[in-house]
């Protein structure tokens, strides 16, 4: 340390450094269980409506940067889909209030800024009024470096008293895979333009060296920039906010009123744990496949299949205390997939939003009131900090699929039927490719209509069709006109898809279908994202899950000439064993399960499928009411063939499509059950010869693998699973 960083006056509340005001509030936490130490709410109880005006002009203040800023960005994830998210913060770094949006990131923001409080930046590189920092450092705080933060300080007079800091996701990081999520890179020195709480600006101005150096970091620069200053507009923004209130309430009220915020936030998480919740262990397992194996284009350690395993616990307490566990979890790997701490603790935090604090009043309180254990060594929690991040998501979902159907399960016991939610829906297909665009300039894109996948089915109702994403609750699938300015495929056809949603008594939102090829460039690349070979959440008390995916291309095809001679092209796939796509078009069909894989060729007029997945589906088909099955069939959402297979309904043909015929329906239902009956073994039975198959190993390699991973990275997975089977001490893989 210099004289000059020694002597520099401290920037915290009566004198303290940032990093002495971080240390305090962490030893009051530790010592009280509450945050900061506060005992009693006492503006709250003395002054009630002064502190929900307060309260309420903050988040107002959240709410009118993000909606001014999605309104003056040009970047179509941000304009179409509300990729964005702002927040307020504490001088210490926690969230008093946030925006609507991917609130993922409110928590990972908080990481950033203790990050930069840790590493003295009041001292090196100094903070002023005007200052901006960027992030997109997923091992600082952040969940993949296509989500791009903006971190600004909000001083009052000479102190720091709080930080105002804003996210988007942007098109293109500058990895050598085009595209904002790329797969392929093996470790984060592929992974592109990395930034790491890097200042890039003093007085409210970027800094010109920055601005040069990101027009050759990226693919699409302009993007970028034009990100960026949405960005710094909310920031902004949030700061003249935070200002009129502290002008009008004084600046004593609005520090007493940012402690009692968090803690009131922290309180009112552990009191909706105790009401709706009931305490014991909850665990619900899920996994992900990465069929990598054959990939010419990675080292060989790397092109392997691959199996996540993410073995959830939830741990609800007497007094509304709630845990979350993933010992046992399977070992980071060479992708781009795996999730640090900071990216897990994002999951958790919009998880919860979603559902035991679904209010406006969210804040870090939910965070202090819970905890979050991630096994070093784990693709949760990487005990190497080179592993690539670029698309942690691919995990990250169907990890926390598990939340929803533990809460679920205490939901009903406790009898609030209305909150039950059968999991949530892997949010793929997820487009992206990248090229020479048709512009004739160097291009990337990341199709975000992803975020419109199916819900999955509650307790007493269906799933919605095409409408959510679980990290960005106000999800959309944005104009085709707006993707089709920036990518250079041709829409054909957008469409619900038959057979995507998980059937049961209610059935989940079904999913859709896009039909595109590609437009005025023979230089392009495509990727499939989404799991094709296991099924990554399960429907909840009976019901199916969601369907698996797969990739559909047709290259070299005769849809040029079917255009020109006016001859009937598809707008559809539709069923996979009789698609009305292939019967139309010729040429070289690219079909597998392979939902995972590199970027792959393709040149004008090829055609490239994506399957957007459904919900999860509740309760017993048999028990689903024979109309509603009916209905399903007119409306699109099931094949006809599925009718008797599944739900045992028997149709017919009525004046506006078919109808359910109740008495066959009956007979074929009775004789459903009484199949099931004839198949069905003791558990006794099934666990016995199971057994005999765990003793022999008798498992594809990625399924051995993965089972090695958890037992070697915990004992006490290890010591539960041999139990559980009646292994011996010494059995391993």
């Amino acid at each position: 340390m210099t004289t000059t960083q020694a002597q520099a006056p401290a920037i915290g509340w009566d004198g303290a450094s940032l990093r002495g005001m971080l240390t305090e509030s962490e030893r009051l936490f530790e010592e009280t269980g509450r945050y900061h130490g506060v005992e009693r709410l006492s503006m709250l109880a003395e002054e009630p409506i002064r502190y929900e005006k307060i309260f309420s002009r903050l988040r107002g203040g959240m709410v009118n940067a993000r909606e001014t800023a999605l309104n003056i960005s040009a970047s179509p994830i941000v304009k179409e889909i509300g990729e964005l998210c702002f927040a307020l913060y504490t001088p210490e770094g926690d969230s008093i209030t946030l925006s609507t949006g991917i609130m993922v990131h409110v928590h990972t923001m908080s990481d950033a800024i203790k990050w930069m409080i840790r590493h003295d930046y009041e001292l090196n590189p100094g903070l002023a009024p005007g200052d901006i920092f960027c992030n997109n450092d997923a091992f600082i705080g952040d969940v993949h470096n296509a989500d791009v933060q903006n971190i600004i300080p909000i001083f009052w007079e000479d102190e720091l008293v709080g930080w105002a800091a804003g996210v988007t996701h942007v098109l293109d990081v500058g990895a050598g895979k085009p595209s904002g999520m790329p797969i392929g890179p093996v470790n984060r020195f592929e992974d592109g333009w990395i930034l790491s709480c890097q200042k890039i600006g003093a007085n409210d101005t970027v800094f010109r060296d920055y601005e040069l150096r990101s027009e050759t970091a990226v693919r699409m620069p302009w993007y970028w920039r034009l990100d960026e200053k949405t960005r710094i507009t909310g920031c902004q923004m949030i700061r003249d906010a935070v200002h009129r209130v502290i002008e009008q309430e004084g600046i004593d009220t609005y520090k007493r009123f940012m402690r009692e915020v968090i803690e009131e936030g922290r309180r009112s998480f552990e009191a909706r744990v105790k009401q709706m919740a009931v305490p014991g262990i909850y665990r619900s397992p899920q996994f992900t496949d990465v069929p990598f194996e054959g990939e010419q284009e990675l080292p060989p350690e790397a092109a392997k299949d691959i199996l996540m395993h993410a073995p959830m616990e939830v741990t609800v307490g007497l007094g509304g205390e709630f845990e979350v566990s993933f010992e046992g979890a399977s070992k980071w790997g060479m992708h781009s997939f795996n999730a640090p701490p900071s990216a897990m603790q994002g999951a958790l935090w919009v998880l919860l939003t979603q559902t035991l604090v679904p209010n406006d009043k969210v804040n870090d309180g939910a965070y202090f009131a819970t905890k979050l254990h991630l096994p070093y060594g784990s693709w949760t929690n990487p005990d190497n900090p080179t592993v690539s991040t670029t698309i942690s998501w691919v995990f990250l979902i169907p990890s926390f699929v598990g939340l929803f159907r533990c809460l679920s399960q205490g939901y009903v016991a406790r009898g609030y039927l209305e909150e039950v939610i059968a999991g949530y829906p892997g949010t793929w297909n997820m487009s992206q490719g990248g090229g020479t665009d048709h512009y004739g300039r160097p291009g990337a894109w990341t199709n975000f209509e992803h975020s419109c996948v199916g819900t999955s089915a509650g307790m007493i109702k269906d799933g919605e069709a095409a409408c959510a994403a679980m990290w960005n609750p106000e999800g959309d699938m944005g104009d085709v006109e707006a993707w089709e300015i920036l990518e250079p495929l041709l829409y054909i056809s957008r469409r619900i898809r038959p057979n995507t949603a998980g059937m049961g008594k209610h059935r989940g939102g079904a999913g859709w279908e896009v039909i595109r090829f590609v437009w005025k460039t023979d230089d392009q690349v495509v990727y499939n994202l989404g799991e094709g070979h296991v099924f990554h959440g399960m429907g909840l008390f009976g019901g199916y899950p969601s369907c698996t995916g797969y990739r559909l291309n047709v290259e070299d095809n005769n849809l040029k000439e079917l255009i020109e001679k006016g001859l009937p092209i598809p707008h559809a796939d539709g069923d996979p064993e009789d698609s009305e796509l292939l019967r139309l078009v010729d040429g070289r069909v690219v079909k597998d399960n392979r939902c995972v894989h590199l970027p792959t060729p393709i040149g004008e007029y090829d055609i490239y499928v994506s399957l957007l997945r459904g919900g999860h589906g509740l309760g017993d088909a048999l028990e689903r009411e024979p109309a509603a099955v009916a209905a399903d069939v007119n409306e699109g959402h099931l094949l006809p063939r599925f009718t008797e297979r599944v739900y045992g309904v028997v149709t017919k043909d009525g004046p506006d499509g078919v109808v359910a015929d109740d008495d066959a329906t009956a007979q074929r239902r009775d004789e459903l059950r009484r199949q099931r009956a004839e198949r069905a073994i003791p558990v006794s039975e099934w666990m016995e010869k199971t057994r005999e198959r765990v003793l022999a190993k008798d498992f594809i390699y990625p399924v051995g693998d993965m089972y090695r991973d958890s037992m070697q990275l915990s004992e006490k997975w290890a010591r539960e699973f041999r139990e559980f089977w009646d292994l011996p001490e010494d059995f391993g893989f």
